[in-house]
């Protein structure tokens, strides 16, 4: 466990609970975040993990933005669902995604697993768009990917980290109940 890691997983947990919360402030706290992380994984190898917290780091300005339209009298974005066809062009394209991340990976860089690592960072990015779009189905995908990275962190021993997606399956279970909640509200 290196500082680096022990700030950035305390941002994570800070981060998902607020958004869990609907609060904005889950976007700012989420951007140093993932630029920690970023840095983490650069040290680790896991190429894919750098370039999905650098995507991270655009989409938090994205959901920032994003969770600011829109709003409804409650001064907030209100919940909604994906349609079908969202979902299914979704999945489809982080499968792409993921095998031409992984492809690209495992071809021109030494990363360390490069195919595990490329599929969770494009779900992982589906998840996240769906997240700052406010797609309660979003916290669905996070419990798959999530328990996914307990497991690939946990290989690796990096078990802060591990520990961190742990978390981040209770609260994404916290999410999904809160967010269907919310959106089934009248206004």
């Amino acid at each position: 466990m290196t500082p680096l890691e022990i700030i950035a997983s305390a941002l994570g947990i800070t981060s998902v609970w607020l958004t869990v919360r609907q609060n904005p402030l889950c976007w700012p706290i989420g951007l140093v975040m993932v630029l920690l992380y970023a840095w983490f994984f650069f040290d680790a190898k896991l190429y894919s993990a750098v370039l999905l917290h650098g995507v991270f780091a655009a989409m938090q300005l994205y959901g920032w933005w994003q969770w600011g339209q829109g709003v409804d009298e409650s001064g907030r974005r209100p919940v909604s669902s994906a349609s079908a066809r969202e979902i299914a062009i979704g999945l489809a394209m982080a499968v792409v995604l993921g095998l031409l991340l992984g492809l690209a990976m495992d071809r021109f860089t030494e990363a360390v697993y490069p195919w595990p690592d490329a599929l969770l960072t494009a779900f992982s990015l589906l998840a996240q768009l769906w997240m700052a779009l406010k797609r309660w189905q979003c916290w669905l995908l996070w419990i798959i990917v999530d328990v996914l990275y307990v497991g690939f962190f946990a290989f690796q021993g990096y078990w802060l980290t591990a520990g961190l997606y742990g978390v981040f399956i209770a609260l994404a279970l916290l999410g999904l109940q809160q967010w269907r909640a919310s959106r089934s509200q009248p206004a």
